[in-house]
C-alpha cells in the first residue's frame, strides 16, 4: 500500500509530515482568513482528514485565538493537548505531569514538545478569559517540565506579572 504524500513543515514546535491534503486546507484556509465563514470549514476539514496532525490545531487554535473567539480557543487547544498527550503517551491531564516520567521534553520534533507549547497557548488563553490562577497554575507546571523555557512560557509569565501589577495600582 503506498503511503500519502505528504509535505515537511516546520513550526514552532515541531518539525512535521503533513498530508498534502491537509497542508492545501491550511494553506487555503489561511489565505481566507478575512472570510471566516469560508476559512473555518477547510480548518475543520484538515482536521477531518488527519485528526493526529499536530499542526492542525494549532492553525485551529490560533486561527479562533486571533478572531476573538477565546472558548473556541481554548476547546480546540484541549482537543490538541488531549491528541498530543495520546500520540506522546503522556497524561492528558497537565498537572499530574512531573519531570519524573522520564518524558523527553527538550525533544523538538516530539508530540510532548508539542503538548508544553499548546499548554503555554492555554495559559495565554486562560489569562485572557480572567482565569488568571489557572494560567498561572499552568505556567509553573510549564517551569518545572520546561525549565530551559524552550517554547517561551515566560513571555506570558512575564504578561500575567504586568496585569499584577497594573491590578495593584488601580487598587492603591
Amino acid at each position: 500500500m503506498a503511503s500519502e504524500p505528504t509535505l515537511d513543515q516546520n513550526t514552532y514546535f515541531a518539525s512535521v509530515q503533513v498530508p498534502v491534503a491537509v497542508a492545501d486546507c491550511l494553506r487555503d484556509a489561511a489565505a481566507m482568513y478575512a472570510e471566516t465563514d469560508k476559512a473555518e470549514p477547510l480548518l475543520w476539514q484538515a482536521q477531518g482528514l488527519a485528526p493526529e496532525c499536530l499542526a492542525v490545531y494549532f492553525a485551529l487554535y490560533k486561527f479562533y485565538f486571533y478572531k476573538g473567539r477565546l472558548e473556541d480557543a481554548e476547546r480546540v487547544t484541549r482537543l490538541g493537548l488531549e491528541t498530543a498527550a495520546h500520540l506522546g503517551g503522556i497524561d492528558a491531564d497537565w498537572s499530574r505531569l512531573s519531570l519524573a516520567s522520564g518524558t523527553d521534553w527538550q525533544r523538538h520534533d516530539s508530540p510532548q514538545h508539542f503538548y508544553l507549547f499548546t499548554l503555554k497557548a492555554l495559559a495565554f488563553i486562560r489569562l485572557r478569559q480572567g482565569e488568571r490562577a489557572e494560567s498561572l497554575a499552568i505556567l509553573d507546571k510549564l517551569a518545572e517540565l520546561d525549565p530551559s523555557d524552550s517554547v517561551g512560557a515566560s513571555v506570558i509569565r512575564a504578561l500575567a506579572d504586568r496585569s499584577t501589577e497594573t491590578q495593584r495600582s488601580k487598587q492603591s
